[in-house]
């Protein structure tokens, strides 16, 4: 291939002109034997976030044979552990832990994205993976959720700061359930699946968001949620 021949997609992948997706497959996937070393360098050094883009997409392909399994899961909430649209156009997973600084961090974002959206469903799953006080955060929270109480719960523990045993019980009050946690059959049935589900997508850690084909597994605040979220509406309304 001569020089005269690349230069056209050189001039793409420099001035933009061919869209992040295609690019960043370009250079992840033909890399220098399609468009020559110098040209993918200087792809990277002018537009680094083609190398974040194509890890991505590579990305949300690996785990698409598990999202597709366990959609329903994912989307469907124990009892009432959601918030937003009873019928919603988007749906947002949220699988956190209490004792998280991330997540806490997280929930502004999430409460504006509802705030916003009407439409917009988030869906809350427990995934206490940060020790004993976790644990119990969670076996409560999920009772407030049988009860038709996880708001309650939910938002006064997260206004509360970490888990502990007066935190929890003040959460465990304002949504009016025992505040000791139960090991109840169904509650730890939805825990393994939570734990499952997240172990298939790769977690390493909390918050992981699920929306549409987008795995993400970081506190990527409002403005990523938000586009993964147009995103997934506009692909499953094409």
């Amino acid at each position: 291939m001569t020089e005269n021949k690349r230069s056209p997609w050189g001039a793409a992948i420099g001035g933009g002109i061919i869209g992040a997706g295609l690019t960043a497959a370009l250079i992840v996937v033909a890399g220098p034997k399609l468009l020559g070393e110098q040209m993918v360098r200087d792809a990277i050094v002018n537009h680094p976030e083609i190398l974040v883009e194509g890890s991505d997409a590579l990305r949300d392909r690996q785990y698409a044979p598990t999202l597709s399994a366990h959609r329903s899961g994912i989307e469907t909430p124990f009892h009432s552990s959601w918030k937003g649209a009873a019928k919603p156009t988007a749906t947002l997973a949220y699988y956190y832990d209490y004792a998280c600084g991330y997540c806490r961090k997280s929930n502004p974002d999430i409460d504006r994205l509802l705030a916003e959206d009407k439409d917009l469903r988030v869906v809350f799953h427990e995934l206490p993976i940060l020790g004993p006080a976790s644990l119990a955060a969670s076996r409560v929270a999920l009772a407030a959720s049988k009860a038709g109480k996880f708001a309650a719960f939910h938002d006064t523990l997260t206004a509360a700061g970490n888990p502990t045993i007066e935190t929890i019980a003040t959460a465990a009050a304002a949504a009016g359930v025992p505040a000791v946690p139960q090991d109840v059959a169904e509650q730890e049935a939805a825990l393994k699946r939570n734990f499952q589900v997240a172990g298939q997508l790769g977690a390493t850690g909390t918050p992981l968001f699920i929306v549409g084909d987008r795995v993400i597994n970081s506190a990527v605040g409002y403005g990523v949620l938000k586009n993964a979220i147009r995103d997934a509406r506009a692909k499953s309304q094409s």
